[in-house]
């Protein structure tokens, strides 16, 4: 995943879903579509007849969307799984964002073929006055093949309620079952130039893009979400004031899990005072990893946790584990790691008696600073205390221990775990 922001970038993040993978990339909990709209199949009016590469007319928008600065009142819907907002796109082969010009929201930008008789059509709705709705339903790929098929939505929402021109996306992701064109490399659906999703500005700066895009991973967009409680297969995304996810400690961008924790590729932007606010699943504590790019310069963490103190581990190499620093950081304070920053750290002290949440997006924010500009990916593994049952006091000291940076692996109540779920 990379994004990339032209002035301030915040990222407020936690992790809520996992790869739910049946035989492939295919799975029973993919999103469920928004149906009941209405025209032939309940996903409202056809948004163009069949056709290869074509698109709708200039649709009205039944709210004002601000899109980076610019107000918008009408779209249109391009057969090749995108909407746009300044003319309508024929290109099949998705062009990696950013991209000029073209301010756009695909869901699945590939070479969507809706020309065959039984290739799957497009659909438009608008069902109130604040919602959006364009599925493709069952459509084929390039040149007139009719299986294998996707099917996937893109919904708009109002959300003026928040400010002016505020509004929510949502990907829902039913069915992936190709990723490429016949034109584009691929064969059988799959190879080539692989679908893209996300979005884009159009000014060759802001914009979003999804895990997997390009990529033959791009059909595990079924199988995965950023949403709580978790639904996988569902993508939602809050514009608020004009900006990208992200841009705000209020606008968070939200990244994908893994069975360890939670995963973060990111472009840090060329202002080394600007902080990343990331959050992940609460817990008792967490592992910060630098997996590639520059490393961690300084850590801001939350305010009014507990006894906003927090105890600082950092990695020895030699013993290949994380050993108390008789570091403590306060909430609120930033705290720098001096010349050359670290690429590993991990934080204690947060008090199961805070009682925080462990679905809560906004529980537990932490601010990151790194030692230079440039594509970083991260890891962020939280640590989580097991409080069902309580334990029993013996258990209590191993648990002490253990968080000082003892060997927990023959716990026989493995009280203190990796965030799985």
């Amino acid at each position: 995943m990379c994004n990339r922001f032209s002035l301030h970038v915040l990222i407020l993040a936690f992790a809520v879903s996992l790869l739910f993978s049946v035989g492939g990339h295919r799975s029973a909990y993919a999103a469920s579509l928004i149906n009941g709209l209405g025209g032939p199949e309940g996903y409202g009016q056809l948004a163009m007849g069949r056709n290869d590469d074509g698109s709708s007319s200039r649709l009205n928008l039944p709210f004002t969307a601000n899109f980076f600065g610019t107000s918008y009142n009408t779209f249109f819907v391009n057969n090749n799984g995108n909407l746009t907002f300044r003319g309508s796109l024929s290109d099949f082969t998705p062009s990696p964002f950013p991209i000029a010009d073209r301010p756009m929201i695909a869901p699945y930008w590939a070479d969507v073929d809706t020309s065959c008789s039984a290739c799957g059509e497009v659909y438009v709705a608008t069902p109130n006055s604040s919602t959006v709705v364009v599925t493709w339903d069952g459509v084929g790929y390039f040149d007139s093949n009719a299986t294998p098929t996707n099917t996937f939505q893109a919904v708009l929402r109002d959300r003026s309620d928040t400010g002016t021109g505020n509004f929510d996306i949502e990907f829902r992701y039913a069915d992936l079952n190709w990723t490429t064109g016949d034109f584009d490399g691929g064969s059988g659906g799959l190879g080539g130039t692989p679908a893209q999703a996300g979005f884009d500005a159009g000014d060759s700066t802001n914009f979003f893009t999804l895990p997997g895009s390009r990529t033959a991973s791009v059909l595990d967009l079924e199988n995965t979400s950023n949403v709580a409680p978790a639904e996988p297969g569902m993508w939602s995304f809050a514009i608020r004031n004009g900006d990208l996810p992200g841009s705000s400690a209020e606008n968070p961008l939200l990244p994908t899990v893994t069975g360890d924790g939670f995963d973060f590729d990111f472009n840090t932007p060329p202002n080394l005072d600007d902080w990343f606010f990331i959050d992940p699943v609460v817990a008792i504590g967490y592992d910060y990893t630098v997996n590639s790019g520059p490393n961690f310069q300084s850590v801001l963490l939350p305010t009014g946790i507990g006894d906003n103190q927090y105890d600082l581990h950092l990695f020895d190499s030699g013993l290949n584990a994380f050993v108390d620093s008789g570091i403590d950081i306060t909430g609120g304070t930033p705290f720098d790691f001096g010349a050359g920053g670290i690429n590993r750290f991990r934080i204690l002290g947060i008090e199961t008696a805070a009682g925080l949440n462990p679905n809560d997006p906004r529980a537990f924010v932490t601010g990151l600073r790194f030692t230079s500009s440039g594509l970083v990916s991260m890891s962020q593994d939280p640590i989580r205390l097991n409080t069902d049952p309580v334990p029993e006091p013996s258990t209590m000291i191993l648990l002490v221990t253990g968080l000082l940076g003892l060997c927990v692996s023959q716990w026989r109540r493995g009280i203190l775990t990796k965030e799985n779920s």
